[in-house]
């Protein structure tokens, strides 16, 4: 019997753990290690964010899933890995430490044949002064973040009611962000409720982002082929925000937040500071804190890891100048260099380089956004690794080939919420292909013109409502999940 320790349960680890499961069967062990009770459908923490989703409607206990599921839980969190044994015993080993109320705090140790690493991020809230549900400003990365964001939203708004005015900031909290995308959904959805509460004229509304022009999202922006032509989506977004008559504040890395004003750096010099009565900033991520140790006890943690915790893969992590980077520098099967029966999936792995050109303040503050790794291709990526985990127990080849999953071939489809409402609402549907921009076959613009499109209207509002419905469904694992695509 092989065990298969999978460590996380967001969208990457929870998907492997349930491919891997559903291709083993009872034969073989499938093990989830993760801090938290309950899952989160991030994406709908914005409707959360805004109050027209409650807590319940995002996340879900993952015991009974699991239990129903013949998975083995254990909420802990990972702190050390053993690669090559410990103690003797030549299969890998982790040690976790427990989360859970009634094992709270105890020391374990789980042997595994297999490991995946799709721990997720840490939010760095610390590495910018003030930031954070801590600190000076609010937050939708989790669902209680988001509940919380929800209930100042209401008092700003009742507020606004009674004729006072006030300034709503939305966007990043430091300048090496990712998850423009989710700044970009809370700006227009936190814009349409002041619509619908009739008090928009009383409020000033800002986006703050790191991106150098709109529409960057982290992914170097997006070309779209129209009947008008090609269309980038700087210029699309610029129409959008414009038109709903929303600040933007661009090219900027946040130095603090005090309370009711955010101070920062753009990359063109300007130091500059903006006041505001509700704050909702997006945090940096880093890597999970795991250390890892070879058989006779030396820590090897740089050998796996990259400074930012993030684990090494098949990817080229050779530094060269931005003009040298090509798709070819992106992991392909997720598996670790080092050791050929560790993985990595979704945030949990460590990007060769962003996506978007990297630039700087004159003070050497970073201007970056980080490649966005979450929904969709942590999904495609969790499954290829769960796909070549299993064919290799099933076969007995611990060579057999890896299932491949380059973000540099990968299409994705985003649809961003910029209202709610089943008769008035509004969504950017996004479709993109490949994520990494592939100049050498796309030449014109690195992408797909006949796969990448934008859209923008109440249709692509009713398929995120319906898409939210399938992949709660689906992270349930209901009959039927596995044919819902990830």
């Amino acid at each position: 019997m092989s065990r298969v320790v999978i460590l996380g349960a967001g969208v990457a680890g929870h998907t492997a753990a349930l491919h891997a499961k559903r291709i083993l069967g009872k034969k073989h062990e499938v093990v989830v290690v993760s801090p938290n009770s309950k899952w989160n459908w991030i994406p709908s923490n914005i409707w959360v964010g805004v109050g027209r989703m409650s807590q319940r409607q995002v996340v879900f206990p993952l015991a009974p899933v699991y239990k129903r599921k013949h998975i083995d839980f254990h909420q802990a969190k990972a702190t050390k890995i053993y690669p090559e044994g410990f103690d003797g015993s030549d299969r890998g080993m982790v040690e976790v430490e427990y989360t859970s109320a009634d094992k709270k705090g105890q020391i374990s140790k789980i042997e595994y044949d297999y490991l995946v690493n799709a721990t997720g991020p840490q939010l760095r809230f610390d590495l910018t002064p003030g930031l954070g549900p801590d600190g000076n400003s609010l937050s939708v990365c989790t669902y209680s973040h988001a509940h919380e964001a929800s209930e100042k939203l209401k008092t700003i708004i009742a507020e606004l009611k009674t004729g006072a005015k006030k300034t709503l900031v939305v966007g990043m909290g430091h300048g090496a962000c990712t998850c423009e995308g989710a700044a970009f959904e809370y700006v227009f959805n936190v814009e349409t409720e002041l619509r619908n509460a009739g008090v928009r004229d009383n409020a000033t509304v800002v986006y703050l982002t790191n991106e150098k022009e709109l529409g960057d999202f982290g992914v170097g922006g997006i070309t779209f082929k129209t009947k008008q032509g090609l269309v980038t989506s700087e210029k699309w977004m610029g129409g959008l925000f414009e038109e709903r008559g929303i600040k933007v504040i661009d090219s900027a890395h946040v130095t603090k937040v005090d309370p009711g004003k955010v101070h920062y750096e753009q990359i063109d010099g300007t130091v500059s500071s903006q006041v505001f009565d509700f704050a909702m900033l997006l945090p940096p991520f880093r890597g999970a804190n795991l250390t890892a140790f070879d058989a006779k006890g030396k820590e090897i943690t740089d050998k796996l890891f990259m400074p930012n915790n993030f684990m090494k893969v098949d990817a080229n992590y050779e530094v060269k100048p931005f003009a040298q980077w090509t798709s070819d520098d992106w992991p392909v099967t997720y598996q670790s260099p080092e050791y050929s029966n560790m993985f990595a999936a979704g945030i949990a792995f460590a990007p060769p380089h962003a996506i978007s050109e990297p630039h700087q303040t004159p003070s050497g503050a970073p201007v970056a956004p980080a490649p966005p790794r979450t929904g969709m291709p942590s999904g495609v990526q969790g499954r290829a690794v769960a796909e070549t985990i299993a064919e290799r127990i099933l076969t007995n080849n611990p060579l057999a080939p890896a299932k491949e999953a380059s973000m540099g071939e990968m299409g994705a489809a985003c649809i961003a919420s910029v209202g709610v409402g089943m008769l008035k609402g509004e969504a950017a549907s996004i479709v993109m292909s490949p994520i990494v921009p592939n100049f050498a076959h796309f030449p014109e613009t690195g992408r797909d013109l006949g796969v990448t499109t934008g859209e923008l209207g109440l249709a692509g509002h009713w398929i995120k409502r319906l898409l939210h419905t399938m992949f709660i469904y689906k992270a349930k694992a209901y009959p039927g999940w596995a044919l819902i695509p990830e």
